[in-house]
């Protein structure tokens, strides 16, 4: 079920054609890039690293117009639960073809950063690009075709599925304080589907060389969800 927000929504945003790709990784490898306060949050005793890729539209306050335009994101995430019980994801990389957004998102604390980054659909494959150039350095890539199939439903695949996308909050450090930023949206209508191409250096670069050239553990996608963001708490 949909957990609303403790207070009032401040902004919003849509994420649409989401594809989720998702290791098995070693709880304590999670656990030494987590902020304070927080652990690594476990199904049946393990936990994961996603690789989630997606267009962002709408990008604005709650009650207005979108401020941005639409632009692609590949984020590196892992997933973790604090004392109190809260669940929520912690990003490891947000890598976005808005240079505002990129400039925005880190002011507030979030590990964006610009890209050269694309979305583009031939037949029934999605094939999503990001480059990140550096200077002096190896060029991180990311490249990913992957193929929906079926028709979407809610509560797809069971437990792990909820445990991956069901999520609703993320913790993010800022000024010395762990903070828990909840959104809100409608549960996740979900796909099976096959990766007919990968290439990345992103998750492996945020700290989990183990997954390169290995297949992921779990696969879906989605055609979207509308999502609206609260407050940031302690």
């Amino acid at each position: 079920m949909t957990p609303p927000l403790p207070g009032p929504a401040l902004l919003a945003q849509r994420w649409l054609d989401v594809a989720f790709l998702h290791w098995r990784v070693a709880p304590e490898r999670v656990a030494a890039l987590l902020p304070a306060g927080v652990r690594p949050d476990l199904l049946d005793g393990e936990t994961y690293v996603g690789l989630v890729s997606f267009r962002l539209l709408g990008a604005g306050f709650a009650h207005g117009p979108a401020l941005l335009p639409p632009f692609v994101e590949t984020n590196v995430r892992v997933y973790a639960v604090d004392a109190a019980g809260r669940r929520g994801v912690v990003f490891l990389s947000m890598d976005v073809s808005s240079a505002v957004m990129a400039a925005s998102g880190r002011g507030v604390g979030l590990p964006y950063r610009w890209a050269r980054a694309g979305h583009r659909v031939t037949g029934r494959d999605h094939e999503y690009v990001t480059l990140l150039p550096r200077r002096g350095s190896p060029r991180w890539r990311s490249r990913l075709t992957i193929r929906p199939e079926g028709t979407p439903t809610v509560g797809q695949d069971g437990d792990l599925a909820d445990f991956l996308t069901a999520r609703w909050a993320l913790f993010m450090s800022r000024f010395g304080h762990t903070w828990h930023l909840r959104n809100t949206h409608e549960p996740w209508p979900l796909q099976t589907a096959e990766v007919t191409l990968l290439h990345d250096d992103l998750v492996p670069a945020a700290g989990f060389p183990e997954v390169a050239g290995r297949a992921p553990d779990h696969v879906a996608w989605s055609p979207g969800v509308s999502a609206r963001f609260g407050s940031p708490t302690p």
